[in-house]
């Protein structure tokens, strides 16, 4: 049992203080020395340049499963030059994440700006009975990261509000609904910008390396990540009521700050749940109107065979959830009041598209990196002697898989960005797994678990260090040693059964995604 202060809360053990201290240091340290995401890539973009011409120089060759003899070619040499100053434009605006996450976010970044999310945030953990209080929590917070980062500085501190209101303990709340937003990130219902992003790399890589591979759907990894959702409710759940609530003890607002514990969750104004109810409703019709289209035999969203999966329908899913989006935004703007005009409505798409000029920059340097990568043939000789290397070791089950998602648990610690990680690891791996036979959307699966699990560990996340602010405004004896120690077995435990859950649905032969089995 933890030692207790006479008044109540934690007392931090020094040793474990000291451990956490040491290793979030040590990340900390090694992090702050990789250079800022854009000029990372441009740094492997020259990396790999020289890399290609030393491997030219050497002779260096592959023979594909295929039987194909494949060279290096070399970037510096006149070639090279010509390919990277003629593709340097079409690399970036054939980009295949670009233009979907930036249509996706003309919905998304409308539906944020009129406070949509923020209001239906609030709506759905107010008033809910104490003993479905962290279920509800946890579910907002993983449906909330639909938002994006403003799921982050909503859902936690709300949640601590809604803890010590219910005579919970409040960092108890924190700590719950910052692990659900962010461990839970990549987990939805719905399909979310970040199913649009990744998949959208995926597509890039894989159809560059083969050329008739089928693209990646945002849609491909939905069935897993749905249920993933659910297993993430109970897996949090029980390890916030088993391990941290005992943990903190009870509340001490005696090393509080006094203006927190006043705050109260203001209440949903009347027009605010009309707007609610009339968003829901007309998302309702427009959902029905699409059903149209698609439940009947002769539907026109319907494939030429007559079927779904391979239809009109999943191939445009994202400017159909798109004009959802829009749907709910502007049917709740207009009631809610936060739209009074209809040039309202680019206006705040304008402002949404200016927050996505950072992601705009880096995929400039992601796609000349992936491009030379490609060019270059690096990535098919890393893909095909690393798929070798393993069948020899006899490494081409999920045990790989797994490895893999380990990899990306570790390097998530460092580069935090789910879309740059995503865009370093992807040129290695996905080839390689696609020559062991998987399903590229499957490798991707993998990825998400690591990539998603770790994220309330690292340093290196922004809202690590907001967290460790509301913290200390209701214990201001709490620090990052703190912060960490109640974070590991969060971190751990999340990690260890959305594992467990890939391996079982692996071994059961289950789909990822509509239509996408595990193996090609």
């Amino acid at each position: 049992m933890e030692n207790q202060t006479q008044n109540g809360g934690l007392q931090k053990p020094k040793k474990e203080e000291g451990r956490a201290l040491r290793f979030l240091s040590a990340i900390e340290r090694a992090g702050n020395k990789l250079p800022d995401p854009f000029m990372l890539f441009i740094y492997l973009a020259v990396f790999i340049a020289i890399v290609s011409w030393i491997m030219s120089m050497l002779g260096v060759s592959v023979t594909t499963p295929e039987n194909e003899v494949v060279e290096v070619n070399n970037m510096i040499s006149k070639e090279g030059l010509i390919f990277a100053l003629s593709s340097m434009l079409d690399n970036f605006t054939g980009f295949a994440p670009l233009g979907l996450v930036l249509v996706m976010m003309f919905g998304i970044g409308l539906a944020q700006h009129v406070g949509f999310f923020e209001v239906a945030m609030r709506g759905m953990v107010a008033n809910i009975p104490k003993s479905l209080v962290t279920y509800m929590v946890i579910f907002t917070g993983v449906l909330g990261n639909i938002a994006s980062d403003a799921s982050m500085v909503i859902i936690p501190p709300l949640a601590a509000m809604i803890y010590y209101s219910v005579g919970k303990h409040p960092i108890a709340g924190l700590l719950t609904a910052f692990v659900a937003v962010s461990a839970g990130f990549t987990a939805n219902f719905l399909i979310a910008g970040t199913d649009v992003l990744l998949s959208g790399i995926s597509t890039e890589v894989i159809q560059g390396r083969y050329p008739d591979a089928r693209s990646v759907s945002p849609l491909d990894n939905w069935y897993f990540m749905a249920a993933s959702t659910i297993m993430l409710v109970f897996v949090v759940a029980f390890i916030s009521k088993k391990f941290i609530e005992p943990r903190l003890g009870e509340f001490n607002p005696e090393f509080a700050d006094k203006s927190i514990l006043t705050a109260k969750i203001e209440k949903l104004r009347p027009e605010q749940k009309r707007g609610i109810r009339n968003a829901l409703i007309a998302a309702g019709i427009y959902i029905v109107l699409v059903s149209l289209l698609i439940v009947p035999s002769n539907g026109l969203l319907r494939g030429e065979d007559g079927g779904v999966l391979q239809s009109p329908f999943l191939s445009n899913i994202v400017p159909l959830i798109l004009v959802l989006f829009i749907v709910l935004a502007v049917s709740y703007g207009f009631t809610a009041g936060t739209l009074k005009k209809i040039s309202d409505v680019p206006e705040k798409m304008g402002i949404a598209m200016k927050e996505m000029s950072g992601f705009i920059v880096l995929v400039f340097a992601a796609a000349q990196f992936i491009a030379y990568f490609e060019w270059t043939n690096i990535s098919t000789i890393i893909s095909v002697n690393g798929s070798n290397t393993l069948e020899s070791m006899n490494m081409t089950g999920i045990g790989a898989m797994v490895g893999f998602t380990l990899i990306s648990s570790i390097v998530n610690l460092f580069i935090t960005s789910g879309s740059a990680l995503w865009a370093l690891l992807a040129p290695v791996f996905l080839p390689m797994f696609y020559q062991l036979g998987y399903d590229p959307a499957y490798t991707q699966v993998a990825f998400r678990i690591g990539d998603s699990a770790f994220n309330i560990l690292s340093p290196m996340n922004p809202y690590v260090v907001m967290l460790l602010g509301f913290m200390k405004r209701y214990d201001k004896r709490t620090g990052l040693g703190t912060l960490m120690s109640l974070m590991l077995p969060f971190a751990l435990l999340i990690l260890a059964a959305w594992i467990i859950m890939f391996v079982v649905w692996s071994l059961l032969g289950l789909q990822v995604g509509p239509g996408v089995d595990i193996r090609l």
